[in-house]
C-alpha cells in the first residue's frame, strides 16, 4: 500500500513497507485461513520472518535490531495484519518480552537474550497475567523469594503467547506481597529451567493460529543475574512495554480493518442486485464512507502516538487512544464488512467471518478498553 501521504512516513518506512507487503501477501495470506482451521501455529513463519528482520524490529541495532523507525515497524505490521492477524498477535508478543529486556535490562542482559531473540533463533513471550487476578498486581499470586544468588518462582500464568515455543519469558512476580505494585519484580526466565510447565494451548475464538498457554513455575530456580531492574520496579517495566505493544495491537487493527475495507470494496463493485452493482447503492456508499472514516481516524491517532514514541517523549495517554479507537474501530469495520457481504460472509468460503473473529481480541489482551479508557481518564484529570 501507498503510505506516502501519511503523516511522519519516510521514503525508507514505505520501502520497508513494501517489502513486507510483498512477502506478507505472498506467504501468509495463501496460509492464513488452512492455518486458522487447523488452529496451527503461525510460528511456522518465524524463520521467514526473521530474514526479513521483523522479529527483531523493536530492537536497538547494537542489539541486532534491523535499525527501523517505530513508523517504519508499525507499517510493517499492518501489511503483516492485512494478510494474517495472528502472525501480528504472535510478533507482538515476541516484542513484549523483548521490549521488556531492552527497556529494565542492563547491557549484560540485553547482550545475552537479545541478539539471538532479534534473529530469530530465540523466541520471547511476556508472563503478566494471571488466572484469578488478570494483570492486576494487587491480585498478582507468583511469588519469587530471594535465595542466595537465585530466586525461587512459584505461580501460575494464564493466556501467555509464545509460552511453548519460546526460549524465554519475561515472567512477573511478587518478591513484596504487601507492597501492591511496589512489590511486583521482573524476571527473565529461560524455558528449559527446571519446574517450568506449559498447557497444552487454549481454544481460542480468534487469531487461532497465535497459540496461548497456561504455565506453571514449581520452584523455579532463576538467577540472580536475571531479574531484569530493582526489587519492585517490574510493574513499571510493565507499563512502559504496553505503551509500546498498544501500538502493535492498533497496527493490527489497522491491518485488519483495512483487509476487511477492500474486501467490502471490492465486492460491491463485482455484485449485482437488480442488474447493478451494490456500488451504485446510496446505503452500501454511506456504510463505506463510514468504515474509512473510522479507520482514518485511527491512523492519525496511532500516527500522533508513534511520533511522539520516535522522539523519546511520554505517550501512554496517546498510545492508550489509539489502542482503545483502533481495536473498537476494527469491530466495526469487519462486522460492516461482513453485513455486506450478506449470507456469503457468513461462510468459511471468504474470510470474513475470520476477521470478525480474529478482531474481537483487540479489545481485550494489553489491557482492555475499559483499562484504556481508565488510562485515558486519568490524563485528564492529571
Amino acid at each position: 500500500m501507498d503510505y506516502s501521504n501519511r503523516f511522519g512516513v519516510t521514503a525508507d518506512d514505505q520501502a520497508l513497507a513494501d517489502a513486507v507487503g510483498r512477502f506478507a501477501q505472498a506467504e501468509l495470506a495463501p496460509r492464513a485461513s488452512e492455518l486458522d482451521r487447523t488452529e496451527s501455529s503461525v510460528t511456522c513463519h518465524v524463520k521467514a520472518l526473521a530474514e526479513l528482520g521483523i522479529m527483531g524490529m523493536n530492537i536497538d541495532e547494537c542489539w541486532g535490531g534491523p535499525g527501523v523507525s517505530p513508523t517504519g515497524m508499525l507499517l510493517a505490521l499492518v501489511e503483516i495484519s492485512r494478510a494474517c492477524a495472528a502472525t501480528s498477535s504472535m510478533i507482538g508478543a515476541h516484542y513484549l518480552g523483548t521490549d521488556a529486556v531492552q527497556i529494565a535490562g542492563d547491557d549484560a542482559q540485553r547482550e545475552a537474550w537479545l541478539p539471538r531473540a532479534a534473529s530469530g533463533e530465540w523466541l520471547a513471550g511476556f508472563a503478566l497475567t494471571e488466572p484469578l487476578g488478570g494483570s492486576s498486581p494487587v491480585d498478582m499470586r507468583t511469588r519469587a523469594v530471594r535465595d542466595g544468588d537465585y530466586y525461587r518462582i512459584d505461580g501460575v500464568k494464564q493466556f501467555i503467547s509464545n509460552a511453548a515455543e519460546a526460549r524465554f519469558l519475561v515472567v512477573f512476580a511478587k518478591t513484596d506481597p504487601e507492597a501492591g505494585p511496589r512489590g511486583v519484580s521482573a524476571f527473565v526466565v529461560d524455558m528449559q529451567t527446571p519446574g517450568v510447565s506449559v498447557s497444552s494451548h487454549e481454544k481460542l475464538m480468534g487469531i487461532r493460529g497465535a497459540h496461548a498457554f497456561e504455565v506453571s513455575f514449581e520452584d523455579v530456580r532463576v538467577p540472580l543475574n536475571c531479574r531484569l531492574g530493582a526489587e519492585g520496579s517490574g510493574f513499571r517495566t510493565a507499563m512502559k512495554v504496553l505503551d509500546n505493544c498498544r501500538l502493535d495491537v492498533a497496527a493490527t487493527a489497522l491491518g485488519l480493518a483495512q483487509a476487511a475495507l477492500d474486501a467490502a470494496a471490492q465486492w460491491v463493485r463485482e455484485r449485482k442486485v437488480g442488474g447493478e452493482p451494490l456500488a451504485t447503492r446510496q446505503g452500501i456508499q454511506w456504510m463505506l464512507a463510514d468504515m474509512k472514516l473510522r479507520l482514518e481516524a485511527s491512523w492519525a491517532l496511532t500516527l500522533q502516538a508513534t511520533a511522539l514514541r520516535a522522539e523519546g517523549r511520554n505517550f501512554t495517554q496517546q498510545s492508550a487512544m489509539a489502542k482503545l479507537h483502533a481495536s473498537e474501530m476494527v469491530g466495526f469495520v469487519t462486522d460492516a464488512a461482513l453485513q455486506i457481504h450478506g449470507g456469503y460472509g457468513f461462510t468459511r468460503d471468504l474470510p470474513l467471518e475470520r476477521y470478525v473473529r480474529d478482531a474481537r481480541i483487540l479489545r481485550i489482551y494489553e489491557g482492555s478498553s475499559e483499562i484504556q479508557r481508565t488510562i485515558i481518564a486519568r490524563g485528564v484529570l492529571a
